[in-house]
């Protein structure tokens, strides 16, 4: 795997990139595909969410577990599927919330790029999975790799939203404390069919971020997604 990644997160990564454990995850990665493994997003893809939105626009971090694990749905961007194919049901669901939230006409398609162009990482746990087996790829690195992203975010940025749904989410923040630090962390239950009603259905997430933005001099996320 070639672990070319956008200038500026380069720039804040490079001593991450640089240690032992990311040579261990490209020669893993490779072993799968040599093996004839069908890995998702696409090689070229898998950096995806840090082109569409640099460091320094960061504003919005979405917190995902791992990417969809289905023929051509995962492209890189947490809870995202390409134009054209349709959104799982972990997204429907966060379509649902923010019709409910926002009022805004439900969305066309899945493709969430409009978020990450105005400055919402849509962040995986890990950045890659074997075609059918969710989790596949966990423990073999891109965990470390992410923690150090969230790290890097928290110690040079001030007043990000962290919108995290689940306790895999919760869980990979737990170092952004409330109260000490000049973050909002919002929490809910994953928008799973198995867990949304649990919490995630009403968590007014989308005009919460806004609400946070605007008291913090910045703009608000335009959320609603067009054709």
């Amino acid at each position: 795997m070639n672990l070319k990644l956008e200038k500026s997160w380069h720039e804040i990564l490079q001593e991450e990139i640089a240690k032992p454990y990311i040579t261990e995850l490209k020669q893993f990665l490779a072993h799968e595909r040599a093996q004839g493994k069908v890995i998702y997003p696409p090689e070229d893809l898998v950096f995806h969410a840090f082109y569409q939105t640099p460091f320094e626009r960061v504003r919005v971090v979405i917190v995902g577990q791992d990417p969809y694990h289905g023929p051509g749905q995962a492209h890189g961007l947490c809870f995202s599927v390409p134009i054209g194919v349709p959104p799982p049901p972990s997204l429907k669901n966060i379509f649902k919330e923010l019709v409910d939230d926002l009022k805004t006409p439900y969305p066309p398609h899945g493709c969430l790029v409009s978020w990450a162009r105005q400055g919402v990482l849509l962040l995986n746990a890990t950045l890659t999975v074997r075609q059918g087996e969710p989790r596949s790829h966990y423990g073999r690195g891109w965990e470390r790799f992410t923690d150090a992203v969230i790290q890097k975010l928290c110690e040079k940025k001030e007043r990000l939203v962290f919108i995290l749904w689940g306790k895999s989410a919760e869980e990979k923040c737990r170092h952004i404390v409330v109260g000490r630090s000049p973050h909002a962390l919002l929490v809910s239950a994953h928008p799973s069919p198995l867990s949304a009603s649990a919490g995630f259905f009403g968590c007014r997430h989308f005009s919460k971020t806004n609400e946070f933005l605007t008291k913090w001099g910045d703009s608000p996320i335009d959320w609603e997604i067009r054709k």
